[in-house]
């Protein structure tokens, strides 16, 4: 009996990774209909990892909190074995938000402060805060100041939300979230490598996705320098270097400022899904994820599988592929086939990419088993 493995990541805008993988599947079982079939549906630490840990058996616990621009938000994070996994784009995403100048300087990440308390008040005893997604460049500061940091300028008050009142920064009061961390492991899940300052750092590279032109940039990667500054104040380490400090808007960085460890997104949470387990004894591996790119190749969920999957055929199902064949190659991927070469338009792709990710998918699996 042929064993194949499903683990795709979410198609963004159209299906989450769960759903993905069943339209997949539905695929494998027009071709293969006595396969024995294992879908392991994963994320890399960005948006979709909930339903992903949901799927994995988390319980999600809703609350409303404050968003980015301060209206109410609804958001959600997932408890699994004593672990609250807070994915900040559920407080603080770039779909709560127009993307505009303002916005680049006004969003904030106090709603992801807010989730992370009430995981702390409901006993969790490790937080894992994923970071991609978000609408904020203000270096955690909104977070901190939900769990009750000052974050304050020369003369000792608050200077506000957003990423754009850091230019006032001059020093954080850092006890109480210390005194509501103690004892609790934090981890921040990200993939990103990118420092917080400069021309690789979290606002020259992340602001210009989210509305900021070439003068928000530069206030901004001043705001967050002279936070580094003032968290160094607040007894915190220098965060500036480090690798990944720059995820989320920066969110990364306030997080490691109070001694979090930095791990891999996808790892993580393949770790959660049995996805290691699944690939033993696997004849054939499917993966997929929105847009197969140059990113893809960089710690995201398809390059996780297709690492893992070394050896065994690997096929690659995406919305769109900018991969050319050498990136393919590099990946081990065997077949591949991209939802807009086989739609009249980019948006009936969208709407039917669950037909069409099942029609796409059973043709691969026909073509790989005739090859």
């Amino acid at each position: 009996m042929t064993r194949v493995v499903i683990a795709p990541d979410k198609f963004k805008g159209s299906l989450t990774a769960v759903e993905a993988a069943e339209a997949i599947a539905l695929g494998v079982r027009d071709a293969l209909p006595d396969a024995e079939i294992v879908t392991c549906p994963v994320a890399d630490g960005g948006e979709g990892t909930l339903d992903v840990l949901e799927a994995a058996g988390a319980r999600i616990v809703r609350l409303t909190v404050r968003g980015p621009l301060d209206e109410p938000v609804k958001a959600r994070y997932a408890v699994l074995d004593g672990t609250a996994y807070i994915e900040s784009a559920r407080a603080c995403g770039i779909e709560f938000v127009e993307p505009s100048p303002s916005t680049a300087l006004a969003a904030h990440t106090w709603g992801v402060g807010e989730l992370l308390a009430d995981a702390l008040v409901h006993g969790a005893r490790r937080l894992v805060l994923t970071v991609g997604g978000t609408a904020s460049t203000d270096g955690g500061a909104g977070m901190l100041g939900a769990l009750g940091a000052g974050v304050l300028d020369a003369f000792g008050a608050p200077v506000g939300l957003g990423g754009g009142t850091l230019t006032r920064v001059a020093s954080t009061e850092l006890t109480p979230v210390r005194e509501r961390l103690d004892g609790v492991r934090v981890a921040v899940a990200t993939d990103v490598t990118n420092p917080l300052l400069g021309p690789e750092g979290a606002a020259a590279v992340f602001g210009p996705q989210k509305g900021a032109g070439p003068s928000e940039v530069a206030v901004l990667d001043e705001g967050l320098t002279r936070w580094a500054h003032a968290l160094q104040v607040g007894g915190a380490p220098d965060v500036t270097r480090v690798p990944g400090s720059g995820a989320g808007g920066g969110v990364a960085a306030a997080a490691i400022a109070l001694g979090a460890s930095v791990e891999s997104g996808f790892d993580l949470i393949a770790g959660l899904t049995g996805v290691d387990q699944a690939l033993g004894g696997a004849d054939l591996v499917i993966t997929g994820e929105g847009s197969l790119d140059e990113q893809s190749l960089n710690g995201k969920a398809p390059a996780g599988i297709a690492e893992r999957a070394r050896g065994i055929p690997l096929l690659a199902l995406a919305g769109r592929i900018r991969l050319d064949a050498a990136g393919l190659a590099r990946l081990g991927v065997v077949g591949s086939s991209a939802l807009i070469d086989h739609a009249p338009s980019l948006d009936h792709a969208r709407i039917h990419a669950a037909e069409l990710l099942r029609e796409r998918a059973a043709e691969l699996v026909r073509a790989w088993r005739e090859g």
